[in-house]
């Protein structure tokens, strides 16, 4: 591992002591499984944002009057 200090404001710093406190872990142990599970969901969504881009990129065309006969389009209506 590779130790490190980070400046906490003071209410998160006491809010990581409560969680310690509340799961008999060291502060250090609670803000790395914070960091792990923060960094996953980021990049989680990150990797949802790419997949949309790629979405946009495939350069589909809809009739121009789309918008106007939308129900049409989507319900055969």
């Amino acid at each position: 591992m590779i130790r490190t200090q980070v400046y906490l404001p003071k209410s998160l710093y006491q809010t990581i002591s409560t969680v310690a406190k509340q799961e008999k872990k060291p502060a250090a142990q609670v803000i790395r499984d914070l960091l792990t599970f923060g960094l996953a969901q980021k990049q989680k969504s990150s990797t949802i944002g790419q997949a949309l881009l790629k979405l946009t990129n495939i350069h589909a065309h809809a009739p121009e009057d789309t918008s106007q006969k939308i129900d049409e389009y989507i319900y055969n209506t």
